[in-house]
């Protein structure tokens, strides 16, 4: 049986279509930054949003160290729950769709590392291997703010 050109046509059209959007997820919105990094170009409220959740981020981290510091693995506990997958969740599909690949692995990676933080202080681990669960994490903070800046739309 010979194809018919339009089903041979619908097929090159879905083709280019999985392709642009397969290339789109793993690019993301970017352009080149001001500063040798790339920018991640997003509306203002999905930056801010971004930027929120950064800081959300640095609040868990500085609660991991006091309740290390303190010996208060509840407090641990809490502050990196407080920064694990469940706020990942709260994230725009419409917003995850305009972050590069890189980008999106390595916020993953720190929500989940927040998670096992968390885990770790509630399990009983000693503060010594939490503080270097953290010190990683933090490397992937550094990695991330070296690599990509946040723009907004004009």
């Amino acid at each position: 049986m010979k194809p018919s050109k339009l089903g041979l046509i619908s097929l090159l059209l879905w083709i280019a279509t999985v392709a642009a959007l397969a290339w789109f997820f793993i690019r993301g919105n970017t352009t080149a930054g001001t500063d040798h990094r790339t920018a991640i170009v997003l509306q203002a409220s999905e930056r801010d949003f971004v930027l929120s959740e950064m800081r959300g981020m640095l609040v868990a981290t500085q609660g991991i160290l006091e309740g290390v510091t303190r010996g208060d693995m509840q407090a641990v506990t809490k502050a990196a729950s407080a920064a694990g997958m469940g706020v990942a969740a709260d994230a725009n599909p419409a917003l995850i769709a305009k972050l590069p690949l890189d980008f999106k692995a390595l916020g993953m990676s720190v929500h989940h590392d927040m998670d096992d933080m968390a885990r770790a202080a509630a399990t009983g681990t000693p503060a010594p291997e939490i503080l270097k669960m953290e010190a990683n994490t933090l490397a992937k903070c550094i990695a991330c703010h070296s690599t990509w800046q946040l723009q907004a739309a004009r």
